[in-house]
């Protein structure tokens, strides 16, 4: 298999669950669950490094389904990371930022991003844009500046807005949607 088809083909075969009247893909890429296979995370990792733009002081992952995308790639590009976490830690110069998503309301805490930076972020799976809107926005807050945004998984028709009203460009490598009881992928 070249280029995405592991990915894609591991999206075709996901299994899909019912959450009242959503229908979710359960996927290792987006959710941990089932295992991940070594290839199919190799294929991901070489996927965002191929199309990222990587000219940064610093990796940006919210916790923490992007975390086992980020890591390999801080390793690979000698570029440090840091989470974006769901707990407080009351760190000098931590900025807390309201994640508002289409299920759910929650405080997020950024460390270890100084005026000046330039930030990469990596997630994995982008559907109602909550989370990346308020991670980008508290960046752009400190001073920072949002280098790249690669997300593996598109689930949203909603993405160019999105970027037009952060002012980013925010790089997908498939889109999912569940229709009918299966996952569709582009």
């Amino acid at each position: 298999m070249s280029g995405l088809d592991r990915l894609k083909e591991s999206f075709r075969s996901a299994p899909v669950v019912r959450f009242g009247d959503y229908h979710y893909f359960v996927h290792p890429v987006t959710d941990g669950v089932p295992m991940m296979d070594p290839t199919l995370l190799q294929e991901v990792v070489d996927a965002i490094d191929a199309v990222g733009d990587f000219d940064c002081d610093l990796l940006v992952t919210p916790e923490a389904m992007g975390i086992h995308l980020t890591v390999p790639l801080s390793l690979k590009r000698g570029i440090p990371y840091t989470v974006v976490r769901k707990r407080k830690y009351t760190l000098p110069g931590e900025v807390s930022v309201s994640q508002v998503t289409g299920y759910s309301r929650k405080e997020m805490f950024i460390n270890g991003i100084e005026s000046g930076m330039r930030v990469t972020i990596i997630d994995d799976v982008i559907s109602t844009g909550g989370t990346l809107r308020a991670i980008v926005q508290a960046i752009k807050g400190l001073g920072a500046e949002v280098v790249d945004v690669i997300v593996v998984v598109e689930k949203t028709d909603s993405k160019a807005e999105l970027e037009a009203e952060l002012g980013v460009s925010i790089k997908t490598l498939v889109k999912v949607q569940v229709v009918d009881g299966r996952v569709h992928v582009t």
